[in-house]
């Protein structure tokens, strides 16, 4: 589809090709859309929220989200959750505190310059009378380091402590941030979210992303994109998140870009992701800001004492991979959509784009897998499966 029929699709309203499969274009007043996240509320509703503007790293690129209230058939109108006229906001997390406040966080950064990113959080409620409408608070910024960034969800230790995955884009002296030396942390609150440090986890040079699941009452695994885009990396905690090991690959490549992953209802684990890298692509970027076009004379970032990252690897299929050893073999593969995955270019108005990436997912109690993903990062896509969609795939 061009950017103009993708356009036309973006309605919110709900289409089933067969009794499996339920799909929506999400509607938006921006150009372009990308960096979705689905959060489900207790009385089954689902929030889906994205950044959407003209271009990633732009002034003008704010949070959005749309309501899909349980049992309608269209996702409800879209509405800008953070404005601020001199950061582009980007990677939007929703949390349910224990103490019942819906807590939005996400980026917030001057230009391509990851390296100076905040994290904000600011509480959303949901109108009474309307609960497709949403309303956030101004928030504030986390006092955790710059260059400090987020894409997944808070998990809370069995002792009350929260624990915020965050990679690191750390800076290099008079250079230009490019994911050279990114490390993975975890940003740590013990007062419900008042204040917060960070603990770094070691070895973690072009890990980023992180994405923990539960594996058992203090086990835990995370997975990682990586900078260098080989394959999807692996680390795993004895002690509740207290401590972890050193990140190591698993059997799925990545592009770097980015994943999500869930741990089903039965133990095993799932993740979605473009299950492709460098080696099976030579198509190459700079950088991920190398088109927005502003005066910056300052170096590409040298990867001495860090690493290579590569940038333009295609970003499809969109693929659900399922592991029942913790994490450590995908061997069953449900492949959701493909296409060219080019992303050479960020821009989503002349038809150079054709990503279908940063997937998340979510799985419902009644067995059904609640999935979405930025489509030519002009449109929020979204795929409901319907129970039994783990039957399908293979172990290539």
């Amino acid at each position: 589809m061009t950017p103009d029929d993708i356009a036309r699709q973006m309605t919110g309203i709900l289409t089933t090709s067969d009794s499996d499969r339920t799909e929506a274009y999400l509607p938006s007043p921006m150009v372009q859309n990308h960096a979705s996240f689905l959060h489900r509320q207790a009385d089954g509703s689902l929030i889906c929220a994205w950044f959407g503007g003209s271009l990633e790293g732009k002034s003008d690129i704010s949070i959005y989200a749309s309501v899909l209230v349980a049992g309608q058939n269209a996702w409800g109108a879209p509405q800008r959750l953070s404005s601020d006229p001199d950061h582009s906001e980007q990677n939007p997390v929703l949390f349910q505190a224990p103490d019942g406040r819906l807590l939005l966080f996400h980026t917030s950064q001057p230009s391509g310059n990851q390296d100076e990113c905040r994290i904000r959080m600011s509480e959303i409620s949901v109108d009474a009378e309307d609960p497709t409408r949403l309303r956030a608070t101004e928030g504030r910024y986390l006092d955790l380091p710059r260059g400090s960034f987020v894409r997944a969800p808070v998990a809370i230790r069995a002792d009350g402590t929260w624990l915020l995955p965050i990679f690191r884009c750390i800076p290099r002296p008079g250079q230009k941030w490019n994911g050279s030396h990114d490390t993975a942390a975890i940003g740590i609150s013990e007062d419900g979210g008042a204040t917060w440090r960070l603990e770094e986890l070691s070895q973690s040079i072009g890990c980023v992303h992180m994405s923990p699941v539960a594996l058992g009452d203090t086990t835990m695994a995370a997975f990682f994109r990586r900078r260098q885009a080989d394959f999807v990396y692996r680390t795993e905690s004895h002690d509740a998140g207290r401590t972890w090991s050193a990140p190591a690959p698993t059997d799925l490549p990545n592009n770097n870009s980015s994943i999500a992953a869930i741990a089903l209802d039965d133990g095993r684990v799932a993740i979605i992701c473009n299950p492709v890298n460098a080696a099976a692509s030579l198509d190459r970027r700079t950088s991920l800001y190398d088109e927005l076009g502003e005066e910056d004379d300052r170096p590409e970032a040298d990867p001495t004492g860090g690493c290579a990252p590569i940038w333009g690897v295609p970003r499809a299929p969109v693929t659900v991979c399922i592991s029942s050893d913790g994490g450590l073999t995908f061997p069953q593969r449900i492949q959701i959509e493909d296409g060219p995955g080019t992303c050479l270019s960020n821009d989503s108005t002349d038809g150079r784009n054709k990503e279908m990436s940063y997937p998340w997912l979510l799985a419902d109690q009644d067995g059904s897998l609640h999935i979405a993903y930025t489509y030519h990062r002009r449109a929020i896509k979204y795929v409901r499966l319907a129970p039994g969609w783990d039957r399908t795939g293979n172990g290539d």
